[in-house]
């Protein structure tokens, strides 16, 4: 099956649908393959690409793997038996993508190169308009699953747009640019950055590091699975259950420590044993001590970044880049490079979603323009004033753990919603005003013992307004129980029964 041009095949098809998904991530995917199990067929998935993947599309740089192991970076329903990694590199994770697409017959419903440029809920014609770059879609529901690590961070540095040389962000790597006997000067240390620096350093002829925030990172546990494991994995899968199981355990106590600043102190001497064991010059070492505990930043995880740190071609400046001229990079602490390539590992809008520019409520209004730079909806999946518009990813609903986690409650809730409107012959569903502002005052509540909010540091989780809208405060048990079944009484509902249509149970 072609994953990498335009279907022609949909031409026939009418451009009112029961449901359209915006974005072929794994989110996007799993919403289809959900919908298609529970018998309906009438949708769409909007693809702005010329191929699905998403964040494993996008990112292409050098050492480009999960920090998740690949037994619980994957759909519970469809494990691969086949990883070469314990962390599987980015073009395996993509390939499972397409091969899982393919498995489920979803590209009959994709549309490539379908950009949403924008969504709006219309009370008059009661459904969801969507207008592409390719024609106007129409549907009563909406999943909207754009995901938000596709949109590049481009920091705003004074004589950026003027540098001499040649500059990029990491997830629009410039493969034709060969980096070897160069000058490359490195904006952030990131997830990103401590995967492709290792991988460039010995190619380079000097490679400066401007580090605004060290980072506190673990050891990785990865390895190779060698055919005698993978054979395992194929024909006696509950084996792969097993360490999809183990593994789901261990991030759920580093997440649960999240929770208590005390436990990540105790997580945090393994990282300061890793920085000791690999790090022996006592400056550098400093340099790249972080002055924050551990897990108020995402939790990285690498067994080369520090080496390649200590190498003779290797300068770490421990401040942030704030002026360019010419080929000269300056720091804001007087320290200064030459440089032929910027790499921008400056990361993605995580606080402020993307989509929420693109999607207007029932009166009109942008949702990034309600948001005001703070995200906020019912169980991180539904935002007032947009009905039948299910968000993934959403406010409040990221979680120390494998995305995985996160779409498939989201799906099982999404799908029960779905399924109850379509059996009960309900119209439209929206969050309650007075039950959404409870919910997110809890949810405040609860964040504001956690080494999120009280870890010392200035995280991509924490939004312009110095709030929290990114992350869920309890365990992903909980997260899982309260979105095993989606409550009606807990929603705005209008009833049409003369609608109502049988649905697969």
């Amino acid at each position: 099956m072609q994953h990498n041009k335009k279907n022609e095949n949909l031409s026939d098809f009418d451009h009112y649908h029961r449901v359209t998904i915006l974005g072929g991530g794994f989110a996007g995917l799993g919403a289809a393959i959900k919908l298609k199990e529970m018998g309906i067929d009438d949708f769409v998935l909007l693809e702005k690409a010329s191929e699905l993947g998403g964040v494993w599309r996008e990112n292409t740089y050098p050492g480009c793997a999960c920090d998740v192991p690949s037994a619980l970076y994957s759909y519970s329903f469809a494990p691969n038996p086949a990883w070469s990694r314990v962390f599987a590199p980015q073009a395996e994770i993509k390939a499972y993508l397409f091969d899982v697409a393919d498995q489920y017959k979803i590209m009959p419903h994709v549309k490539l190169e379908h950009e949403a440029l924008q969504a709006t809920w219309s009370d008059a014609d009661e459904c969801w308009i969507i207008q592409t770059n390719q024609g106007e879609f129409r549907s009563q529901f909406a999943i909207m699953a754009c995901g938000p690590m596709h949109e590049p961070v481009i920091p705003n540095i004074k004589g950026i747009t003027s540098f001499d040389g040649e500059i990029f962000h990491s997830s629009r790597w410039r493969h034709d640019i060969d980096l070897t006997g160069k000058r490359v000067a490195v904006i952030g240390t990131g997830a990103s950055a401590i995967q492709f620096v290792p991988q460039i350093q010995p190619d380079v002829k000097q490679l400066t590091i401007f580090q605004r925030t060290a980072q506190w990172i673990l050891p990785k546990s990865d390895m190779p699975l060698l055919a005698p494991v993978r054979a395992m994995f194929k024909f006696l899968p509950f084996t792969q259950q097993l360490m999809r199981g183990s593994v789901y355990g261990i991030f759920e106590s580093i997440n649960g420590g999240i929770q208590s600043p005390a436990a990540m102190m105790q997580f945090q001497k393994i990282a300061q044993w890793h920085l000791n064991f690999q790090v022996k010059d006592p400056i550098l070492r400093k340099k790249l001590t972080p002055n924050f505990i551990m897990g108020c930043k995402r939790i990285l995880q690498s067994n080369h970044w520090y080496p390649a740190l200590a190498q003779k071609n290797v300068n770490v400046i421990s401040d942030a880049l704030i002026e360019i001229k010419g080929r000269t990079l300056i720091a804001a602490n007087g320290e200064h490079c030459e440089a032929d390539v910027i790499i921008l590992g400056t990361g993605f809008e995580i606080a402020d979603p993307p989509i929420a520019s693109r999607v207007y409520n029932r009166f009109n209004q942008k949702m990034s323009d309600v948001w005001q730079g703070s995200a906020e909806g019912y169980m991180g999946t539904m935002v007032e004033g947009c009905p039948n518009g299910f968000l993934m990813f959403g406010p409040n609903i990221a979680v120390s753990s494998s995305a995985f986690i996160i779409i498939e409650a989201q799906l099982t809730y999404i799908m029960d919603a779905i399924r109850q409107a379509l059996k009960l012959g309900i119209h439209t569903i929206e969050p309650h005003p007075e039950i959404t502002r409870k919910f997110n005052e809890e949810v405040q509540a609860a964040l504001q013992t956690t080494v999120w909010n009280k870890g010392g540091c200035q995280s991509y989780f924490i939004d312009k307004n110095g709030k929290n809208s990114t992350v869920w405060p309890w365990t992903t048990f909980k997260l899982k129980q309260k979105m095993k079944h989606f409550d009606l009484s807990e929603y705005r509902v209008n009833y049409k029964p003369e609608n109502a249509t049988k649905v697969t149970q």
